[in-house]
């Protein structure tokens, strides 16, 4: 059967990050290989149910279904309820136990490994929870750790259509849109922005504001995601 849709893993042990989850069958079922089951894909994280969740295609949709996994399925930072369809869209991320599996759905199939660019596991398990993030957009500022940092034009518009798409991949053509309105448009009707620049822009705010302030991963050729708890 032809690929109709495809899962790209953003972290999830034994995949390497950008492992395309070729998404073929009419049913495939994603949990955590035990001595008397393995379920079409299986990762090695022990928080997973063995039978987590399937995916169906259901005319030209992939449907999502919990099967009552234990720690939970969430689809754009939403746990979905067990045995419920969740049709699902492009760019829409799934977490599993609470994020330590973090997965890319996509209907676009790419015949080799994306290039992502993930926060490490550490790095998110180590978040420090006290004292809170707080971001006076008003202001243009945000307040990390009690220490008050001025966001730049372009760090500001960034931060905040990350922020209010939250736990979505942002494409890179609304980025590009969305923060740099003032540039030339070309003949694809997408301001003239490099990758690089882009690439930068991010670096900039991952080093001015902490690695673990706004946890923002890369999934390159895509876009941008910002994985927030909640808002």
């Amino acid at each position: 059967m032809d690929t109709f849709a495809c899962l790209y893993v953003i972290r999830g042990e034994p995949f390497r990050p950008g492992t395309c989850l070729n998404l073929a069958a009419s049913e495939t079922v994603i949990g955590r290989a035990s001595n008397d089951y393995s379920p079409d894909f299986a990762f090695t994280n022990a928080f997973l149910s063995r039978k987590h969740f399937l995916i169906r295609k259901e005319g030209d949709k992939a449907v999502l279904y919990d099967l009552g996994s234990r720690h939970g399925t969430e689809i754009n930072g939403v746990r979905a309820e067990p045995h419920k369809p969740y049709p699902l869209q492009s760019f829409d991320i799934i977490k599993l136990a609470k994020g330590m599996t973090v997965i890319h759905f996509s209907y676009i199939f790419a015949d080799q490994t994306l290039e992502l660019e993930p926060l490490s596991v550490t790095q998110r398990l180590t978040v420090p929870v006290e004292p809170p993030l707080t971001i006076h957009w008003e202001k243009h500022e945000c307040t990390v750790g009690g220490k008050r940092i001025a966001m730049s034009e372009k760090e500001f518009l960034l931060i905040q259509l990350l922020y209010e798409q939250a736990n979505r991949l942002v494409p890179i053509e609304e980025i590009k849109q969305s923060v740099w309105p003032e540039r030339t448009v070309g003949v694809d009707g997408i301001p003239d922005v490099s990758m690089d620049e882009l690439n930068a822009l991010v670096y900039r705010i991952r080093k001015k504001y902490g690695k673990d302030t706004f946890l923002i991963s890369a999934v390159r050729g895509s876009g941008y995601v910002l994985e927030m708890d909640s808002k």
